[in-house]
C-alpha cells in the first residue's frame, strides 16, 4: 500500500472509498452482492477496517440510503415545478441506480436510522411541495393522494427505465421527455389545458 494512501485514510477518507467502493458493486451486481470483505480488499485495507466505519453490512447499507434520500432531495429541492421535479426523480435514478436500488428496499437498511429518517422526511416533502405546485384541477381533491399518484408515476417510470422494461417503448426517446408527456396526460388541469 502507498504512503499516500495510508496518509490518506488515515485522514478520514476511509469510509468514504468503502461507501464509493460500495455504490460501484452495486451498480454492478446488485446489493445482494455486497460484502464488507469484498470492499476492504477492494480498498487494500484489513476486512475488519469496514466494520469500523459501518459496523455491519446493514450499517453500511443504512448510509448508502441516507446518502441517497438527501441527494434526492437535493436534486427535488433545485427544480422548479410538479413536471420538473418529476424529471428530477427520473435523473436521479438514472444518475445513481445503486443509491435508487437501496433507498427503496427496506429489508436492507434500518428503518429507525435517525440520519435516514430525517433524510428522507426531506425528500418527502421536497416532492409534495411539487404537488402543491399543481392547478386545483390538476391535483384532484385531495393533495395527499396526488401526492402518492405523483410518486407513483415517478417511481414507476424511474423503475421500469432503469429495469429495461421500457427499451421498446422507449426508442429513440429522450426518457425526461417522455415522462414530461406522460404527467401532462395525467395530470392534466380539469379544463384539458396544459399548465
Amino acid at each position: 500500500m502507498s504512503s499516500e494512501r495510508e496518509r490518506t485514510y488515515h485522514h478520514g477518507d476511509l469510509r468514504r472509498v468503502i461507501l464509493d467502493a460500495a455504490l460501484d458493486v452495486i451498480a454492478a451486481n446488485g446489493p445482494a452482492a455486497l460484502s464488507l470483505r469484498d470492499l476492504a480488499r477492494r480498498a487494500g485495507v484489513s476486512h475488519a477496517a469496514p466494520a469500523h466505519h459501518f459496523k455491519d453490512r446493514t450499517g453500511l447499507l443504512t448510509t448508502v440510503a441516507a446518502e441517497g434520500y438527501a441527494l434526492l432531495a437535493d436534486a427535488l429541492t433545485g427544480a422548479p415545478d410538479f413536471r420538473e421535479r418529476g424529471v428530477a426523480y427520473v435523473r436521479f435514478a438514472a444518475t445513481h441506480p445503486a443509491y435508487f436500488q437501496v433507498m427503496f428496499r427496506p429489508d436492507l437498511h434500518r428503518a429507525d436510522d435517525p440520519d435516514l429518517l430525517a433524510a428522507r422526511a426531506r425528500a418527502t416533502e421536497a416532492l409534495r411541495a411539487g404537488v402543491a405546485d399543481l392547478p386545483p384541477g390538476g391535483r384532484g381533491e385531495d393533495d395527499r393522494l396526488a401526492g402518492v399518484a405523483a410518486w407513483s408515476l415517478a417511481h414507476g417510470f424511474a423503475t421500469l427505465l432503469l429495469s429495461g422494461n421500457l427499451a421498446d417503448a422507449m426508442t429513440g426517446r429522450d426518457p425526461e421527455k417522455a415522462f414530461r408527456s406522460l404527467a401532462a396526460l395525467i395530470f392534466a388541469p380539469e379544463d384539458g389545458r396544459d399548465s
